[in-house]
């Protein structure tokens, strides 16, 4: 693998290096991840166009020959035309040069990781955020992702994850910035009917800590459909097959994201051994943003 910083490489190369392909998902993908398809094309490529994953293979296969930065400009400007909204968005010129990380909620589990790596990436291309592994399926934004997949049995994809964590701290020794959804998961609705973040991870806590480097807190404001939310109770699977939908249904709509103030490396050793109360505290200045910034 070519190990120079992705920002000096041509296109030619990041698609060399991340292996990248127009479609997203396919009859073949899922016949390699459950075999019992197999010769069931049809019925696959039914389910496929069901899902609308046809409708996100043909807008990956859009803008693929660009992959990274690039490519998620196109969608963000030129094919989902997102309405972008951003409070603070000067604390970002602050932060052209060194390392930094960033936290945010996860309410839409697509959209919010698209326009996020949008939003930092005009300012530091070199920008990475941390993600599920099967999100590595959209081959043309894995110059701007770390996967990871810490619950997998499977020893090919824990290995993944171990790298990931190393990646995470080489790129940040190295002066990059990194991103995270400490949830590790979208957002649900409470008994209240609010939507919020299940209790932020320990894991990505602990690195925070150890990584001695600012945190900028982004919120995004705003939810998927009430359908889509309540699937999150009555059945979460269906819930995430539904989420190409979610995102198509957002095109030409406002995306409302709140920046917040750096939080400094000296206000984060304050919690040196209470790992869980250093979540709460990310957490809490990140949400922070929603009673400032909600009009």
């Amino acid at each position: 693998m070519d190990n120079r910083d992705d920002t000096l490489l041509s296109y030619e190369e990041l698609i060399k290096k991340y292996d990248v392909h127009p479609d997203v998902l396919t009859y073949q993908d899922v016949a390699r991840m459950a075999p019992k398809l197999k010769g069931h094309e049809k019925l696959v490529n039914t389910l496929l166009h069901w899902l609308r994953v046809d409708e996100v293979n043909r807008v990956h296969g859009r803008w693929s020959q660009t992959p990274g930065a690039e490519f998620v400009k196109h969608l963000v400007e030129d094919d989902f035309k997102f309405d972008m909204r951003v409070d603070n968005q000067d604390i970002l010129e602050r932060f052209r040069q060194g390392s930094f990380i960033t936290v945010s909620n996860h309410p839409f589990g697509a959209v919010d990781g698209i326009t996020l790596i949008y939003l930092i990436t005009r300012l530091r291309p070199d920008y990475k955020v941390m993600v599920n592994y099967f999100l590595s399926h959209l081959s043309a934004m894995r110059p701007n992702f770390i996967s990871v997949d810490a619950w997998s049995v499977d020893p090919k994809k824990r290995s993944v994850s171990i790298n990931g964590i190393r990646e995470v701290f080489r790129r940040l020794r190295d002066g990059h910035p990194v991103g995270f959804f400490p949830a590790g998961a979208m957002s649900k609705t409470n008994l209240k009917g609010e939507l919020i973040d299940r209790p932020w991870q320990d894991s990505v806590s602990e690195i925070i800590a150890r990584a001695k480097v600012p945190v900028i807190p982004i919120f995004f404001h705003g939810s998927n459909s009430w359908f889509f939310n309540f699937l999150g109770h009555a059945c979460w699977p269906a819930r995430s097959l539904r989420l190409p939908s979610e995102v198509f249904r957002k095109r030409n709509k406002e995306v409302h994201i709140s920046i917040g103030q750096p939080i400094s490396p000296e206000t984060i050793a304050k919690y040196k051994g209470d790992i869980p109360g250093l979540g709460a505290f990310l957490r809490e200045q990140t949400y922070h943003l929603k009673e400032q910034f909600g009009k």
